[in-house]
Formats: C-alpha cells, structure tokens, sequence
C-alpha cells in the first residue's frame, strides 16, 4: 500500500510516518512547506514540499504519487492564532482542503482520504449531550473550529456527489513528547522544565484552568487514524479520543506533582480565549464499533514522557 501525508511535519506527522512504515508497511510519501524539515528516522520517505493553496501544485503531485491512501494533516491547528489570523486560517483549512479533493476527484482515483478535523467543531455542550456522539449538532465557538466544520461538510458533499471514499474525523485533544508549546499540556512542561534548569523564574504563567478535555497520547490517535482509513465508511464522521475528560487544573497538578521545584502559578490574561468551552469530552462508540480501537497509553505516562522531553530540550537547548 502507498500512503501520502499531507503536511506531515508537524507533531503528528512524524508519528503517522513511523507507524505507517514500522507498523504497517506502507510505502509512504510525505508533503511539507519549503522552510520544514522532516528528519525521517525511521525508514526512507519521498519527500515533497507543497502548498495546498496552490491547486495546480496539488493535482501534478497527486497524479505523480498516486496513493493509496491520503492522511490530510495539513491545518493552522491552534485555536489561538485562528482568533489571531482568521484569514490565514480560513485559506489553510478549508480552501486547501477543496484542493486536495478537486484533484481526487479530477483525476479519478479511488484514493480513501482521511480528512482530520476537530472535537472543538461540537462548540457549546449542552451538559446532557456529554460525552459528545457524531450525531450531535455542531455548534463551532472559535474560527479554528467553524473551518474544521466546513471541511467536515465539504468532504460529506464530496463523497456523496462524486463518490469519493472520504472519512472524515474529529479529534480530540491529543498529546506527547516533541508537541510545540502552542498547547496546553506542552507549554505546562515546556514551563516547568525551564524553571528547573534555571531558564524561567518561578512563577508558571496559566489560562483558564476549569476547562475540561479530552487527551489521547499521539501514538494511538495515529493507530486510530490508520484502521479508519482501512475500515472507516465513506461520508462518515468518527470521534477520536480517550472517552474520557479531565480539567487541565488536573493536568497541571499531574505535572506540578512531578517536580521538586518550588513553582507558583499565576493567570496570565493574554492565555485566555475570547470563548472557552466549559467541557469537551467523546463518544468513541463508533469508532470502536467498527476498527476495535482502544486507547493503550494511559495519561500518566504520556504526560510523564512529555516532561521529559522538555527537560533534554532545557538542557540541550543551553
């Protein structure tokens, strides 16, 4: 099987690659932007820079590549620079994605296509509707989430009206060692693994800490995106998380708790949104109803491992 990664050098990318290639044995083809890198440690790759917003760019290389199977992880991800850059991220999340699938679609290929898209597309959750299933209504509270909503409708439409075989997901937040500080539980260690090499003073700067979410360690997000473009419906939307949604207060008490530095936490006002929702947490039924899916890394651990990776990056860093 050949598998092409769209905007594989980010954080999920890299362990989308390796379990794609050590797991699963697909060749595999990967895209980024001319100023990335991608350092493939695990296998040889093809490598190709491209901007999805550049439709011709996009049509010539899936024409050369021809995959099998097409893992869109291309997307401005973070919430906060959506509210930041609506215009930037409108044009990445929803014009890239009508690219990719104009060029499918063109070009005739019975590619399956797995479009990934966000947990925060479900927007305020009424308290009876939690944990949230696919068939409830999305309601998006910040830009990031509406163009993640506009993808998902996009790929429904083209499965539907041209038979394209799109699955299409809504992740949950997921987590782990090499995730950029953009990110709670990332920038928490980050800050953390500064104050005990001496890096930062000891005051740790937070958001909103009542919020609560969902987490999944990236590596079996990644095994979940896999059995559904292998198993998942074409058209369909499937949840993809531990099921299970904790505060990020609990989260930073877990990581507080894993250090002996005297740290004092204060609110930082530029950390909060403009609109948090109170609680995020999935329904996985569907998902595990037709791939088997269960989480295997348990928060602790990922949490545990995350940390340190931010301490080897304090001291290399030096």
């Amino acid at each position: 099987m050949r598998s092409l990664i769209i905007g594989a050098a980010g954080f999920v990318g890299a362990y989308l690659i390796r379990h794609l290639h050590q797991e699963l044995g697909h060749q595999t083809a990967v895209t980024k932007l001319p100023h990335e890198q991608i350092r493939p440690e695990c296998c040889d790759l093809d490598i190709y820079n491209l901007d999805i917003l550049d439709a011709d760019a996009v049509f010539r290389l899936l024409q050369k590549v021809h995959p099998d199977y097409i893992f869109h992880l291309a997307a401005q991800s973070s919430v906060a620079a959506a509210w930041k850059n609506p215009g930037i991220t409108v044009d990445i999340n929803v014009h890239g994605v009508v690219n990719v699938l104009e060029a499918v679609r063109k070009l005739e290929f019975r590619t399956r296509i797995l479009l990934v898209g966000s947990g925060e597309e479900y927007g305020l959750v009424q308290p009876d509707e939690i944990p949230v299933s696919e068939e409830n209504r999305i309601c998006p509270g910040n830009i990031y989430a509406a163009t993640k909503a506009c993808q998902n409708m996009l790929g429904k439409i083209y499965a539907r009206a041209y038979g394209l075989e799109v699955i299409m997901v809504r992740a949950f937040n997921h987590i782990g060692p090499n995730q950029e500080p953009l990110f709670v539980v990332a920038d928490f260690c980050r800050q953390v693994a500064w104050i005990e090499a001496g890096r930062q003073d000891a005051h740790m700067h937070v958001g909103n800490l009542e919020v609560k979410r969902d987490f999944t360690d990236v590596r079996d997000v990644v095994r979940a995106y896999a059995m559904l473009a292998e198993s998942g419906e074409s058209g369909e939307t499937y949840n993809v998380g531990s099921g299970s949604a904790v505060s990020i207060a609990h989260i930073l008490q877990m990581i507080l708790n894993k250090s002996e530095a005297n740290i004092m936490v204060e609110t930082d006002p530029s950390r909060l949104r403009p609109v948090d929702l109170p609680v995020i947490e999935a329904n996985i039924y569907k998902l595990q109803k037709i791939t088997g899916w269960k989480p295997l890394i348990g928060l602790e651990q990922t949490v545990e491992e995350t940390l340190d990776y931010w301490r080897q990056r304090a001291k290399a860093d030096r």
